[in-house]
């Protein structure tokens, strides 16, 4: 019998809330796509400069793997949504803090990749993430958008696997203001 993603989703809701020991199990369909069987939670973004058109600010997207993930974290995608400017970002600068437990560390990088016609930016760690860790992404911009204005980042987590399918986890919301000439003394 086929199950369909829909049927499957529901009955992964209801095995869950009925409290079945799914946590140390991994979700792998017939055809090989895996899930996690509790997604990342992501827990917001911020940037460390936030005027529009300023050189040199650093993106921050953070994640949760919880410990009942069934899956580790194997890569993130952050995609920027149609606004009136994007920040320009230099993907070779990216880099990742994993903390577990209280230990937090540096992770070495598999790839970071930038789409160019969507601006999405992939980045793939070179070991997996395991449950019970905190993520955080930074990702350096070379410069912040031209115009102020609330800038959306949609944010998907991919499990460990052959075919990991891809959950959204929501939009990460970085606050640009314009530039106030008169105020700085520019004019």
């Amino acid at each position: 019998m086929k199950i369909g993603k829909w049927c499957f989703s529901a009955a992964l809701v209801l095995w869950t809330t009925a409290g079945i020991g799914l946590s140390a199990q991994a979700v792998q369909l017939a055809d090989g796509r895996t899930y996690f069987v509790q997604p990342p939670r992501f827990e917001g973004a911020t940037a460390t400069q936030k005027t529009a058109y300023f050189w040199g600010s650093t993106y921050y997207f953070t994640l949760t793997v919880p410990e009942n993930a069934g899956e580790s974290l194997q890569k993130v995608m952050i995609a920027p949504e149609d606004g009136p400017d994007r920040a320009r970002f230099d993907v070779s600068q990216t880099e990742v803090v994993a903390k577990t437990h209280d230990r937090e560390s540096k992770l070495p990088l598999r790839d970071v990749t930038q789409d160019p016609k969507t601006r999405a930016i992939t980045v793939t760690f070179d070991q997996p993430v395991a449950p019970g860790s905190v993520v955080r992404i930074g990702l350096y911009a070379t410069r912040n958008p031209d115009v102020g204005g609330v800038y959306l980042y949609g944010v998907t987590a991919y499990p460990t696997g052959e075919q990991p399918y891809g959950q959204f986890l929501g939009y990460g919301r970085i606050q640009i203001t314009d530039r106030d000439f008169f105020r700085h003394g520019f004019f």
